[in-house]
């Protein structure tokens, strides 16, 4: 292969700052999402973003000192696992929504503050929406944004995936 996407394959630093990136944007739509369009998560799409959050806080650490070939391998390993873990909490969301999966017991909504009285109870019931994970907010092309993730995820997985490849086999032909 050759041209820019050789390129890119061929330098894990650039494949760590990609992951990081999409990773980022990825984060940053479901804060649109959730800040702009009001559509509130639910636990399973709140637990979705822990591997995005660990990803980008990797591959900023990655970037500024991961100097040497050997950790930068190391870095792609982490980041194909946390990739991993993306994915296959996408998938199981998508699942419970699908109904493919039972979802967790306790997926009902976020914890209301306590409150003062029976009066303030009754009210935070009444007002508080319940978001389900058994329910897409919102679906494209028939995917929801569980579903999205989980495609996003697999796709840097594999990038990932390729970029240890590419890095182990020039490692094999560098001298010792």
């Amino acid at each position: 292969m050759t041209g820019p996407a050789a390129r890119l394959l061929a330098d894990p630093r650039r494949l760590i700052a990609l992951i990081g990136l999409v990773s980022l944007a990825l984060i940053g739509g479901a804060w649109f999402f959730e800040l702009v369009l009001h559509l509130r998560p639910c636990k399973l799409c709140l637990e979705q973003r822990a591997p995005h959050y660990a990803v980008i806080g990797l591959t900023t650490l990655a970037l500024i000192f991961a100097r040497s070939r050997r950790l930068q391998i190391a870095v792609l390993i982490v980041l194909a696992l946390l990739m991993a873990w993306s994915t296959g909490l996408g998938v199981y969301h998508a699942g419970v929504e699908w109904g493919i999966f039972a979802g967790p017991n306790d997926c009902g909504g976020t914890p209301a503050p306590a409150a003062a009285g029976v009066q303030d109870l009754m009210k935070q019931l009444q007002t508080t929406r319940i978001v389900s994970c058994t329910e897409a907010a919102w679906r494209f092309l028939g995917l929801s944004l569980a579903g999205w993730n989980a495609l996003a995820s697999l796709g840097l997985l594999a990038v990932a995936l390729l970029g240890l490849r590419n890095a182990a086999q020039r490692l094999d032909r560098s001298p010792a």
